[in-house]
């Protein structure tokens, strides 16, 4: 007996280890399945000397490519930077190898900034910084045994569903293009491929299940929503989808997967989560389908509310599902074996039963595995922490253990802030993605936490048992913060901390091309406060000057704000109602602000003393704008306040003299943001409007490109979005065309009760800023699509006039 119960503690004891060597054996082999479907070296070769042709054509014979096998690296991924052996006259100077041409592309870039001093950014950041590079036959040497580098975890993933709504949507491939450059530069090799998929839903729902043409012109969304119609949360909305557009797409998305599959990179393309169109359950009447409750919109009107979904238990999902990925695979063809699902994120399964929960799962994953056996089911982690009061330990193993070992891949898609692996031992040794979210709505507050990003990966990935098998960035928007970008993908090939001051010394001298004291002191600043963010309150864009406080002013206490107020009640951020309150004793409406303003008033000064050696840097215009810009906001926020308590203390000079200043921010912030192309309005419209082949479309897609920057989704005359300003755009044309009108109607309405000795008519000015906001979505005005004016002499002039 005491022997039985000694070998049963062993048992107990040892059980981690061995769930951990299988899923390890498990992750090893489809590591080597994915590899063994890579292109030939030769492709793999030609496509990185093509990035290198892209980014630097003058040293395009400065270079040798050669991919090399895992073996070379210890069996791992990794890159290889060397002298070339060959010294005669004009023969490549710098050879590189990798074990795919994503890591060739990722040697090149690491040798570009740490012996070049050069940078590389998205266009819309301040681009590249290559003027620091030396001339061909120039080029600095590494030391004689060269410099390997090897991936600590196999995998850089990249995106989130919703990116290719906010940022993604009307590119074509020229951008496209540009973008699969920047991935393969920073590393970037299990890529979300979301593109075209409505193409593939058509003909599956067209041809296997007898639903009509019209049926799916009230089930797909328009082209800014799309991501929120493929995740049920609406549909119609901004539709129906043109034909033109459903085969537009789907040429798209086979340039872009056969982009990345010449690179190495390993796409992740999506699976059925169940959401279906209303027509299937009249079709298939035994079906258990069941409709969704309302998501966000004003009243549940139908015409966008309340989707259906089809129960994963049920005989026809895994035969709806099998269809989609059989369809993908003729289309695209056998091109991965990693799918995206998530059936479960923000839709609660019906019963926490962990038996019930864990025949789900198995039925989400057999819908892809009939269709493809060797698939994987890869999953964000966003559900374990939005609605952590259902998915308790029990139910998240349930569904985590749902599927054989090996077979899924969750991303811990908030670790930056809300690290799920900490509290779910490994999520119980499931593999796992280590991601940053860092990004709501597309919006380009300036914010993050390095440090965080430089230590979080390691720590993950040395933890007692850890199941990491990878590090991610799953921002719902790009296009931002480029210094939060490139410090997460140099996480994907360090094994140690990263020290971020002396990082972001580096940094600073390769993204301005040069040693300038001024803004090393500046990013030093900006380091501890406005990318120091640690209070784990997710929401980092309630600026009033975009997201304009919606409530009566003359009301007294904290309650009757959350009663009236939907502004007050969304000041963090939840993905179930998108905000969740912030508890606070004052009775105004509170912005979030982690950081001391003075401070970064001080940086923005460093800034601008550094303007007369860096005043030709498009890096350093885009940063001096885009801090001269958060600086101004912050003060807006507080000049808003000041206005509003003049209002309850009934100063209607103090009101008049508030409200005009902060009106007058609105006008000197877009004078500011017209001097830089990366802030303008006209962009977005001009790129929606461009792929449109006839003026209805053209007349939709701007309709979708405005809305959603705007009133995001429906309204009634007096009830607006509850997502209005989600998306806290700070662009050029935005804020005189639109914040600006509306904030000088709320302010007008303000006067006029104290003039009147009046209560503040809250719905009146409801009624009055929705009707200019619809009558503004569909308008036809023209916006600039080029910069005017001098940003360093603008940004001066404002610190001036604002702080001096």
């Amino acid at each position: 007996m005491y022997n039985l119960k000694f070998l049963f503690l062993i048992l107990v004891l040892l059980l981690p280890f061995i769930s951990s060597s299988e899923e390890s054996k498990a992750i090893e082999a489809l590591l080597r399945r994915l590899d063994a479907h890579r292109p030939s070296p030769s492709v793999q070769e030609s496509a990185a000397k093509d990035v290198l042709q892209r980014l630097l054509p003058t040293h395009l014979s400065s270079f040798e490519f050669k991919i090399v096998s895992k073996d070379v690296c210890d069996g791992r991924s990794c890159f290889w930077v060397t002298n070339h052996k060959n010294s005669s006259r004009n023969a490549p100077e710098i050879m590189i190898k990798g074990t795919t041409a994503v890591e060739i592309a990722s040697g090149l870039h690491w040798y570009l900034k740490y012996w070049c001093g050069a940078h590389v950014s998205w266009d819309k950041t301040g681009g590249i910084q290559i003027t620091s590079i030396p001339k061909p036959g120039s080029l600095p040497l590494v030391s004689d045994k060269g410099v390997m580098i090897q991936r600590p975890v196999p995998w850089n993933y990249y995106q989130n569903v919703v990116t290719s709504s906010y940022s993604y949507v009307w590119w074509d491939w020229e951008r496209w293009e540009k973008e699969i450059d920047w991935m393969a530069l920073q590393g970037v090799n299990l890529p979300l491929a979301f593109t075209g998929q409505e193409a593939i839903w058509q003909k599956v729902f067209l041809q296997d299940f007898n639903i009509s043409a019209q049926d799916l012109n009230d089930f797909f969304g328009g082209p800014a929503f799309l991501a929120w119609a493929r995740m049920g949360n609406l549909h119609g909305w901004g539709g129906p989808l043109s034909q033109n557009w459903l085969d537009q797409q789907l040429v798209l998305q086979k340039q872009i997967l056969s982009r990345m599959i010449e690179l190495g990179m390993t796409p992740v393309l999506p699976s059925f989560s169940g959401n279906v169109p209303a027509a299937l359950k009249g079709i298939f009447p035994s079906a258990n389908i069941t409709r969704l409750g309302d998501w966000n919109t004003v009243d549940g009107d139908p015409r966008w509310c309340c989707t259906f979904l089809l129960n994963p238990s049920d005989p026809l999902f895994v035969e709806i599902g099998e269809a989609f990925i059989k369809r993908q695979i003729k289309e695209y063809g056998d091109v991965t074996d990693i799918y995206n699902c998530d059936t479960f994120n923000e839709n609660s399964p019906p019963t926490s039963d962990p038996t019930y929960i864990t025949s789900l799962g198995a039925s989400v994953y057999k819908a892809m595995s009939k269709a493809d056996k060797d698939a994987v089911w890869l999953m964000q982690g966003w559900l374990f922490y939005s609605d952590s009061s259902f998915w308790k330990p029990p139910q998240m193993k349930a569904l985590l253990h749902s599927v054989p070992f090996g077979k899924m891949i969750v991303l811990d898609l908030f670790a930056d802030v809300k690290p799920i692996w900490k509290t779910s031992s490994q999520f119980y040794g499931t593999p796992y993605i280590w991601c940053m979210l860092h990004n709501f709505g597309g919006n380009i507050e300036m914010y993050g936490i390095l440090d965080a990003i430089a230590s979080g990966p390691v720590d993950a990935r040395v933890s007692e048992n850890s199941t990491m098998v990878g590090v991610g960035m799953c921002m719902e928007g790009i296009e931002q913060n480029p210094v939060v970008y490139e410090l997460m993908s140099e996480m994907a090939f360090r094994s140690d901390k990263v020290q971020v001051e002396e990082w972001l010394k580096t940094y600073s001298r390769r993204r301005y091309g040069k040693t300038v004291h001024q803004v090393e002191a500046a990013w030093e600043i900006l380091h501890h406060t406005v990318y120091n963010c640690t209070d784990e309150i997710a929401d980092h864009n309630i600026d009033f000057l975009v997201k304009f406080p919606d409530w009566d002013p003359s009301l007294n206490t904290r309650s009757d704000i959350s009663k009236q107020n939907p502004m007050q009640r969304r000041l963090a951020l939840n993905r179930n109602g998108r905000f969740i309150l912030r508890e606070t004793s004052s009775p105004l409406p509170q912005s979030h602000l982690w950081y001391s303003t003075r401070d970064v008033i001080n940086a923005l000064r460093l800034f601008l003393d550094a303007g007369s050696d860096l005043a030709g840097s498009l890096t350093y215009r885009y940063d001096l704008v885009d801090l001269t810009r958060q600086v101004l906001s912050k003060l807006a926020n507080q000049v808003y306040l000041d206005a509003v308590t003049a209002f309850r203390d009934t100063d209607a000079k103090a009101l008049s003299f508030h409200s005009q200043k902060f009106q007058q921010l609105i006008k000197d912030i877009d004078k500011l943001l017209a001097a830089d192309d990366n802030f303008l309005l006209g962009t977005w419209l001009e790129s929606a409007k461009k792929l449109a082949l006839n003026p209805s479309e053209m007349r939709q897609y701007e309709w979708n490109a405005k809305t959603q920057v705007t009133m995001w989704f429906d309204n009634t005359k007096s009830k607006q979005s509850e997502l209005h300003d989600y998306a806290n755009k700070f662009w050029s044309g935005l804020l005189e065309g639109y914040y600006l009108p509306r904030a000088s109607t709320y302010f007008s309405h303000l006067s006029k009760s104290l003039r009147g000795n009046e209560t503040f008519k809250l719905e009146e000015w409801r009624k009055e800023w929705i009707a200019f906001s619809n009558k503004w979505q569909a308008g036809t005005e023209l916006y600039p699509v080029k910069a005017q004016g001098n940003a360093l002499a603008i940004s001066n002039a404002l610190y001036e006039k604002y702080f001096s």
